[in-house]
This record gives C-alpha cells, sequence and structure tokens, in this order.
C-alpha cells in the first residue's frame, strides 16, 4: 500500500507541473490529456477539455503527488483541491477503507473498475476531506 496526493487545477496544470518540477528538482511523469482517454460510450470529452491534462505526476520527495484539471462544469474551490490517495494490491482492505470513509460522508464515485485501476472510487468523508482509493491491477494485484 502507499499514499499519495491528487492536486486539481482549473486549466493551469500545465503551469503547475513545470512550476513544481522546477521548484522540487523533478520531472513530470505520465502527462495524459482529456483528447488521450479511450473511447467510453457513455462520456465524450467536451471540446473544451480536450487540450487539458487529465494526468500527471511527480515525484517530490518520495512521495508521489499527482496533477490534473478538473473537467468542465466540475466545482474547485482552491485551497481545498487536494486530495489523500491510497493505492494498494488488497481488494478487500480498499473495500474495507472505503466503507469506513463512506460512514457518516458522501459516495462520490461508487467503488468500481476504470481503465486505469481494477478498482477505484471516490469517497467525501464526514470531515469533508475527499479521498480516492484505488487498486493496483498492474502491481501484480488479484
Amino acid at each position: 500500500m502507499y499514499f499519495s496526493l491528487f492536486i486539481n487545477f482549473e486549466g493551469e496544470c500545465k503551469e503547475a507541473l513545470d512550476f513544481y518540477a522546477k521548484v522540487f528538482k523533478s520531472e513530470a511523469q505520465g502527462v495524459m490529456l482529456y483528447s488521450e482517454m479511450p473511447p467510453d460510450p457513455n462520456y465524450t470529452v467536451p471540446d473544451a477539455d480536450k487540450g487539458k491534462i487529465m494526468y500527471s505526476s511527480i515525484n517530490i520527495f518520495g512521495c508521489n503527488v499527482m496533477f490534473c484539471d478538473i473537467p468542465s462544469g466540475m466545482p474547485l474551490v482552491k485551497g481545498s483541491n487536494i486530495s489523500p490517495t491510497l493505492s494498494t494490491c488488497d481488494r478487500d482492505e480498499i473495500t474495507r477503507i472505503f466503507g469506513e470513509l463512506s460512514q457518516g460522508g458522501q459516495v462520490d464515485m461508487e467503488l468500481q473498475q476504470t481503465f486505469w485501476s481494477g478498482l477505484y472510487g471516490m469517497v467525501t468523508d464526514k470531515y469533508g476531506i475527499t479521498w480516492q482509493l484505488s487498486l493496483e491491477a498492474d502491481q501484480g494485484c488479484k
């Protein structure tokens, strides 16, 4: 299991990536634009989002810090645009943690398979912290 942070931006992710890479003497990894998403019959990327960054990361002192531009229409409150992210190979543990964080909170995205994770979900806990949980199938998970 490992812990990382996810920071959301409103169209200035590329600028922020360049800034943080310089500050922390690191390099952006895995930059993926919304236009590069695999086709999904249930979702069409709006033209306004196609050039935005869907995902990237920078290693900052051993911590994986992930970055993205939020999709059009999704609210963003600067200062609360950071979400802790837990990744593990343990399906039972991710399900347990998700369930416990959900108690008294709000499920933002049910645990489900996605193109980037064997099991992924988002939950805002009773204290207003939005957590992302991901099963890392590419790490030899069952």
